[in-house]
């Protein structure tokens, strides 16, 4: 049994239903936070192990510190077999399309009279409404929400360029577990949650839409905004790199310019505040830009750094893996990425963005091998070893 005593949520029991991305996070987070998740996967395994070009990192970023249970769905005596499981449990997560769970016997109605106190989470692409039956991806929900429009330039809509609304979407629903899971300790009953991609999208946007309200301006898209501030953007260096740097503070106006000798501008008394600098918006970026553009990227990012002004280098995920913050403070994890050909290839992917006391959350399971822990939990569930091995050749569950 992996090691979890000491974590949050050691000790409650989740039983995973989930394919792709925004299931899989919502699990992630419970797992990562010590609760004992069994994944549950077709007999042959989950299709997302498989899956090629942008989708090939699902599986193994999604999917550690849980177990993995192949089984077939279809079939009675699989039916049985997860339904033990259910009754055992805390919570649920599913996201598959309306009404799967339901055929499968798997729906919150049929569960909730078998386990009272089963908090059930679906993860979905909509909210109750005329939306609620269409099926819905991360790129749809970006597109409906207003995310891709204001994303890319004018006329030419583009998705986040990784699955933000997926995994936002699986962190709202375990938020909503979390808070399921406190609300039972006075109730002594659990209940359903939903999350969803389009809703998700919308309260990123939020902000956006708050914009136009207070304004009556329909907020343009990033590539074309009116920026708040007048040093808000990626500058040009010596050695044809590029740094991002915001100057949102008359106090960081002032470390601009003494740092970087704008002596000019710093006695200039209309640029003494934010506005009257963002109204001189064009005049202010070059005269900063020259002044970058003296120095290599190295160098400019060492002289930003001892003055405390937001800065940035232009990121690329590869690069990463070698940062040395993320190595300094365990935001990086050990894990096995790969299976099939492949088998048992290492990488270090990153850690929970959380600290508590202190402490960053670990790996206590490997990302999970199809089918490893059938035989484990079917033990823990009261199968005799025959009875397992006569289900593992009828093809009724899948097991290393």
């Amino acid at each position: 049994m992996a090691e979890t005593h000491g974590l949050p949520l050691d000790g409650i029991k989740v039983v995973e239903f989930t394919h792709m991305v925004m299931g899989p996070a919502a699990g992630l987070v419970l797992a990562d936070l010590g609760a004992d998740i069994v994944r549950i996967e077709p007999a042959s395994g989950d299709s997302t192990r498989e899956l090629p070009g942008s989708g090939a990192g699902y599986y193994p970023m999604y999917n550690r510190n849980k177990r993995s249970l192949c089984v077939d769905l279809k079939s009675d005596a699989g039916k049985q077999l997860v339904l033990r499981l259910v009754d055992g449990a805390d919570a649920l997560i599913e996201n598959f399309r309306p009404g799967t769970m339901e055929r499968l016997g798997f729906g919150y109605e049929a569960l909730k009279e078998r386990n009272p106190r089963l908090v059930y989470c679906s993860e979905k692409g909509f909210l109750s409404g005329p939306y609620e039956h269409r099926t819905a991806l991360d790129e749809v929900a970006q597109m409906m929400g207003g995310l891709a429009y204001m994303t890319g330039p004018p006329g030419r809509p583009l998705r986040a360029g990784t699955s933000v609304i997926d995994v936002q979407g699986g962190m709202f629903g375990a938020l909503g577990i979390l808070a399921a899971l406190m609300q039972r300790e006075s109730t002594g009953v659990g209940q359903r949650v939903i999350a969803s991609l389009f809703e998700s999208t919308v309260f990123l946007v939020g902000q956006h839409m708050a914009q136009y309200a207070v304004t009556g301006k329909p907020a343009a898209p990033m590539p074309a905004r009116v920026s708040a501030w007048a040093i808000y953007q990626i500058f040009e260096t010596a050695d044809d790199d590029q740094v991002f740097v915001g100057v949102v503070s008359d106090k960081q106006w002032k470390l601009l310019c003494d740092a970087f000798g704008l002596d000019e501008l710093a006695a200039d008394e209309s640029l003494a505040t934010n506005n009257g600098r963002a109204a001189q918006k064009e005049r202010l970026v070059t005269a900063v830009q020259d002044a970058f553009r003296k120095y290599a990227k190295h160098d400019l990012m060492e002289k930003l750094e001892k003055t405390g002004l937001p800065f940035a280098p232009i990121g690329k995920p590869e690069e990463l893996f070698d940062d040395p913050h993320l190595k300094a403070n365990e935001g990086l994890l050990d894990l096995t990425v790969s299976d099939g050909e492949r088998a048992g290839e290492k990488a270090r992917l990153p850690a929970l963005p959380l600290a508590m006391n202190d402490r960053r959350f670990g790996v206590h399971r490997d990302v999970p091998r199809k089918g490893e822990h059938t035989r484990e939990v079917m033990t823990e569930l009261g199968y005799s070893d025959d009875e397992i091995e006569q289900m593992i050749s009828q093809g009724i569950v899948g097991a290393e």
